[in-house]
C-alpha cells in the first residue's frame, strides 16, 4: 500500500532538519544540497520563525555564495524584518548573478514601496516589462497596477489590466478588476471595444459579457446593458450579480415588474440583503402597491435596523395611503436616528398638519426652514400650515421672510396675496395678485389650493381673466 504522501514529506523534512542540526552543530560529514537550503527556509518562514530562516538562509549562502535562489530568500527575509536596504543591496547582488529572476523584481518593488517610493517601484516594473513574456509578464503587470494604486495613477490601473486583457482575455483576475476601474475612471467606450474583442474570440466568456454590459451600464445605455447581462446569464444562470446590475438597469428604464423579477433571482441565489430587499421595496412602491413595498422596506429594516431612510420609505408608503398615524410611527423610528434630516422633518410635519396638531406641525417646518433657508419646498409648507391654522400674522411675517431670503421668487407673492386676502387687507391682496399674475401666471393654482373660495371675490376673478385673455398662461 502506497504510503501517504504527506506523511512521508513530514518525515523527508524531519531528516533535512536533522541534517540542518548536523552541520550547523559542526558534525562531521554533513552535507546539504542547494535545494536542501531552500527548504529548510521555506520551513522556517512557514512556521513564522525569521531568525531561524535567516540564520538558515546565512548558512545556506556561507556554503553557496553564488546561489541567486538563496540570495532572493535572504532578500525576502530582510524585507519581512523591514530591512529594506539591506534586501535592495541583496537584490542588486542577484541581478549580477541572473538578472532574469521576476522575484528580482518584485522583491525590489516591495522595497521600495516599503520605502514610501512608488515611482521607483513604477520605472522599474516599467522597465522590466520589455525583458519578459507570457505570464511572467501577466505578473509584472498586475504588480505594477498595485503600485499606481498606491501612488494614486488610476488610469494607469486600467491601462495595465487592459494590456493583461490583449495578451489573456480570458484572465478572471484582470476581467473582475476591470470592471471596478472601468466604473472608477469612467474610462466606459474603451472597455466596451475591449470587451467586444475578447467575446469576438471567446464569445462564452460570462465575465466579458457582465463587464460590456456595466460599461453599457455606465454610459446609461440601458437597454443595451440588459441584452449583454441576459447573455451573461445565457452562459451562467446563477451569476448573481448579473440579475442584480440588470434589476438595477431594469429600475433606470422604469421597467418595475423585469427589476423584481431581477432582484428575486438575487435573493434566490446568495444572502440576503438590505439593499436588494430596499430596491424591490422601491420597485413595488413605483408600482402603487404600497403593503408589498412596505412588506420589502421592513425585511431590509430588519437586516439594517440603524438605516433611518428605510424608516422615511416606510412612512412615504403610510403618506401615500393618508395613514397618518402610521406614517408618524414610522418617522419617529427614523428621527431618533437622525434628528433634523429635512425630509424626516418635512414629512412629519405633513403628517401632523393632516392630523390637525398644528403646533408641532409647524416646529417640525420652523426646524426644516432654518437648516434649508433657501428652499423653496420647506417655506412653501411652512406658510401652508400657518395658513391652514389660521395663525394668518405669522403667516404673513414668515411670507415677507421668503420672498426677501429666496430672491421674490412668484409662489411667495402669491401667498403674500392670499394672507392679506384672509387678514382683510384685500387692496394690498389684489395689489400683489396683480404683482403675481405679472411674474408667474401659471402659479395661480398654488393659490387656489391654499383658497379656492377666493374665485368668489369679483375683482380676483377680472384679474384672472384678463391674463387669460392675454394669454399668459
Amino acid at each position: 500500500m502506497q504510503e501517504n504522501p504527506y506523511h512521508q514529506d513530514r518525515e523527508e523534512m524531519k531528516e533535512l532538519l536533522k541534517q540542518y542540526s548536523d552541520l550547523k552543530n559542526g558534525r562531521q560529514h554533513s552535507f546539504l544540497e542547494e535545494e536542501a537550503f531552500e527548504r529548510i527556509i521555506d520551513y522556517f518562514d512557514d512556521t513564522e520563525d525569521l531568525t531561524q530562516a535567516i540564520e538558515a538562509v546565512e548558512l545556506g549562502i556561507e556554503q553557496y555564495p553564488y546561489s541567486s535562489a538563496l540570495l532572493v530568500k535572504k532578500a525576502d527575509l530582510m524585507i519581512a524584518t523591514r530591512r529594506y536596504f539591506e534586501a535592495l543591496a541583496i537584490l542588486e547582488q542577484v541581478e549580477l548573478l541572473d538578472g532574469s529572476d521576476i522575484n528580482l523584481y518584485i522583491l525590489k518593488t516591495d522595497a521600495y514601496l516599503a520605502l514610501d517610493q512608488p515611482q521607483k517601484a513604477a520605472a522599474l516594473l516599467e522597465s522590466a516589462l520589455l525583458h519578459f513574456e507570457g505570464d511572467e509578464r501577466v505578473e509584472l503587470l498586475f504588480e505594477l497596477a498595485d503600485v499606481y494604486d498606491d501612488y494614486e495613477e488610476f488610469d494607469k490601473i486600467f491601462d495595465c489590466l487592459k494590456l493583461i486583457l490583449e495578451q489573456d482575455p480570458s484572465n478572471e483576475e484582470a476581467l473582475y478588476k476591470i470592471c471596478f476601474w472601468t466604473d472608477f475612471t469612467g474610462r466606459n467606450e474603451e472597455s466596451i471595444r475591449l470587451h467586444q474583442q475578447i467575446i469576438d474570440e471567446k464569445p462564452y466568456n460570462e465575465l466579458a459579457w457582465f463587464n460590456l454590459a456595466a460599461a453599457f451600464q455606465g454610459l446609461k445605455l440601458y437597454e443595451k446593458a440588459v441584452d449583454a447581462y441576459k447573455y451573461a446569464l445565457a452562459i451562467d444562470e446563477k451569476f448573481d450579480y448579473a440579475y442584480r446590475n440588470m434589476g438595477d438597469a431594469y429600475i433606470r428604464l422604469r421597467k418595475y415588474r423585469d427589476a423584481i423579477e431581477s432582484l428575486e433571482k438575487v435573493l434566490e441565489l446568495s444572502r440576503p440583503e438590505d439593499v436588494i430587499y430596499e430596491a424591490i421595496g422601491h420597485c413595488y412602491d413605483k408600482l402603487d402597491n404600497y403593503a408589498q413595498a412596505r412588506f420589502y422596506y421592513r425585511k431590509a429594516s430588519h437586516l439594517n435596523p440603524d438605516d433611518s431612510k428605510l424608516y422615511y420609505k416606510l412612512a412615504c408608503t403610510y403618506i401615500n395611503e393618508e395613514q397618518w398615524g402610521q406614517a408618524v410611527k414610522q418617522l419617529e423610528a427614523a428621527m431618533r436616528i437622525h434628528t433634523m434630516q429635512p425630509e424626516y422633518n418635512l414629512a412629519m410635519g405633513e403628517c401632523k398638519m393632516q392630523l390637525g396638531e398644528f403646533k408641532e406641525a409647524i416646529q417640525y417646518f420652523s426646524n426644516v426652514v432654518r437648516i434649508r433657508p433657501r428652499n423653496i419646498s420647506s417655506w412653501e409648507a411652512l406658510i401652508r400650515c400657518l395658513y391652514n391654522a389660521e395663525y394668518f400674522e405669522e403667516a404673513l411675517e414668515q411670507v415677507e421672510s421668503a420672498i426677501r431670503i429666496t430672491g421674490g421668487k412668484p409662489l411667495f407673492v402669491f401667498y403674500l396675496s392670499a394672507v392679506y386676502f384672509a387678514l382683510g387687507r384685500s387692496r394690498e391682496g389684489l395689489l400683489q395678485l396683480e404683482n403675481a399674475m405679472a411674474k408667474a401666471p401659471k402659479l395661480l393654482k398654488k393659490l387656489l389650493e391654499l383658497n379656492p373660495v377666493i374665485l368668489q371675490y369679483q375683482p380676483v376673478v377680472d384679474i384672472i381673466a384678463r391674463y387669460k385673455k392675454n394669454k399668459s398662461f
